[in-house]
């Protein structure tokens, strides 16, 4: 097999049936050190090291087919531990431009309960498609659900961090659009907490099929 570098995840590919995400203190580029130590793991399709732009954490992205998932891997890399999430729903505005920031949207619900997890997914995609104007900026959304039914993740991508400071503020009210199908989001039953925090991709990794196998370079 061969890794490539590419510039994000590919969140269409058809092979991917899980995804390990850790939130950790050690730096991105420690992150990517240590994964030069192991071997690519059998089934894992990408990985991707984010920096927070506050300086304060690293985000490990990783993608897995069928039945494959190593959270032990991606802890021994990362130093956090990892919640498998299932890719749900992506909407995307502008699938040509680059992403300059990643905003990694978190939200927690009182109990485990998949059809609440989509439930509250869908109300999300209502609120943006009720936007006259959508926020300048947005690029992409990728909604996953937690495999516990406990959590909802969505990885934003926007042309810069800037960009959705701004979109935050039009709002003013913390959301990314104006209208006042955004209560329904805001006031949707059993969130236990939610929130945000805007990354740079330092690095993506990503699997393409070749007869030799390797290690990370």
């Amino acid at each position: 097999m061969t890794v490539n570098q590419v510039a994000r995840p590919d969140f269409a590919r058809q092979d991917v049936r899980a995804v390990l995400v850790a939130e950790t203190a050690v730096g991105a580029t420690d992150v990517l050190a240590e994964l030069k130590n192991e071997q690519w793991p059998g089934g894992l399709i990408s990985f991707s090291a984010l920096a927070s732009t506050d300086g304060e954490a690293s985000l490990v992205y990783t993608q897995w087919a069928e039945g494959t998932s190593d959270p032990g891997f991606v802890r021994r890399v990362s130093g956090g531990d990892p919640v498998e999430y299932r890719l749900y729903r992506s909407g995307i505005r502008e699938d040509s431009a680059v992403p300059g920031c990643v905003v990694v949207v978190s939200v927690e619900f009182d109990g485990a309960d998949a059809q609440r997890q989509r439930r509250w997914v869908d109300t999300v995609f209502g609120a943006l498609g009720s936007e006259e104007t959508p926020a300048p900026g947005g690029l992409s959304g990728h909604f996953h659900v937690s495999a516990d039914g406990t959590r909802v993740l969505n990885y934003a991508e926007w042309t810069d961090e800037q960009a959705h400071r701004d979109a935050l503020a039009r709002s003013g009210r913390g959301t990314v659009g104006v209208s006042d199908e955004w209560r329904k989001v805001q006031e949707f039953p059993g969130v236990r907490g939610s929130g945000f925090r805007r990354y740079r991709m330092v690095r993506s990794l990503s699997l393409g099929m070749s007869a030799k196998e390797s290690t990370v370079a």
